[in-house]
């Protein structure tokens, strides 16, 4: 069952061929079957057999007195007088080898065409199909190819005007948060400036520190909306390559980062993959101390686990963290700069190389951040 499921899916190619070639098989079957009730019938005749017939075998009647014995020189033979006018000849009782031959042959031929003809038919359903499901990684993809007939020239035209609709109208969103945030500045600057004139005191050493958290999500806002409107190109980039130097800068920093495994070259973008990684890597060496890479690699897919060895995550808020602005008090320091963005900046940059990223808590403590892109 399931290799017949490889071979025709569950698709409109699959069903649409199943159709036409089990009517196909049915007209073909019907066809043979009346062919071998004409050729299985019994023989036909106009009328009872002659008089010679049911005599039997005769002897050669006298030779001809101009008969020439070099010509023939032969014994009698026995003989059977033709038949007589008009009566039907006997059918043989199996078909000629030859028409089943014609048969297998229009089947083939037919079965090449409708194949053909099926994959052509459903080829534009099925880009509109990959491409809706790019849609929600990339907003940025290449359009649609208008071609094909009436009707998918029409749904790639509507789809194209659907997407390059909702990239601007997401564009101009992020212009007005933008916007907003860097106008944000310009009172939280004057709001500094006003509490060092105050006298000292809990008070003002509480509004500096909130002024100053304000300010860091701004920042990292800003930082945020300038990565999401950066547009590159897609390359082969060399993983192995990236984590290594990821590893070497981590460790003239001070910081212990080991790296196993090895990555073949990936199509990616290699801007957003870096920073993916980078923000993983920045966020286990902030709060587990050290991290371990570790690559598996394969035909299909390529995977990139980072482990810490801190306090990890409580399993009912480990799906809450990827949210925006969202930072865990039990394990995150309040005062070490971070906005709660880096895990949510890696989430939206893995889903756009078609790729996921989890979080799981290791048997032996910490957390293990799991990063699988897809090699198609």
């Amino acid at each position: 069952m399931s290799r017949l499921q490889r071979l025709l899916p569950d698709s409109m190619f699959g069903r649409l061929f199943a159709l036409v070639l089990a009517a196909m098989l049915v007209s073909h079957l019907l066809t043979g079957l009346l062919l071998l009730k004409f050729f299985a019938g019994p023989p036909k005749h106009h009328g009872p057999p002659p008089a010679e017939w049911q005599r039997g075998p005769q002897r050669m009647p006298p030779a001809p007195p101009d008969f020439d014995p070099l010509m023939d020189a032969g014994p009698a033979r026995d003989f059977h007088p033709g038949p007589p006018p008009g009566e039907a000849r006997e059918i043989p009782r199996r078909p000629p080898p030859e028409l089943w031959l014609a048969q297998l042959l229009q089947l083939g031929a037919v079965l090449l065409a409708l194949w053909f003809g099926t994959r052509q038919l459903v080829k534009p359903v099925a880009q509109l199909a990959q491409a809706a499901g790019r849609l929600g990684d990339n907003l940025s993809s290449p359009p649609l190819a208008e071609t094909g007939p009436l009707e998918a020239r029409e749904a790639a035209r509507g789809f194209n005007r659907m997407q390059e609709r909702i990239r601007l109208q997401l564009e101009e969103r992020g212009r007005f948060l933008a916007a907003v945030s860097h106008d944000l500045r310009t009172p939280l600057t004057r709001m500094r400036l006003r509490t060092t004139r105050l006298a000292e005191s809990l008070d003002r050493d509480k509004l500096q520190a909130d002024i100053e958290e304000m300010a860091n999500m701004l920042d990292a806002t800003l930082s945020y909306l300038r990565g999401a409107a950066q547009s590159e190109s897609w390359q082969m980039l060399d993983v192995q390559a990236l984590l290594e130097t990821l590893a070497e800068d981590a460790l003239e920093a001070g910081q212990q980062v080991n790296v196993s495994g090895q990555a073949a070259p990936l199509l990616a973008l290699p801007g957003a993959l870096r920073r993916c990684v980078g923000n993983l890597l920045d966020n286990a060496i902030q709060y587990g101390q050290r991290a371990d890479i570790h690559v598996e690699d394969s035909a299909e897919q390529l995977v990139i686990e980072i482990s810490d060895h801190g306090p990890g995550i409580p399993e009912n808020r480990i799906h809450s963290v990827f949210e925006p602005f969202v930072r865990l008090e039990e394990s995150r320091n309040r005062h070490s700069g971070g906005a709660g963005l880096g895990l949510s900046i890696a989430l939206e940059l893995a889903r756009q190389h078609g790729g996921q990223l989890t979080l799981l808590n290791r048997p032996e403590g910490g957390l293990l951040a799991r990063l699988v892109l897809p090699r198609k």
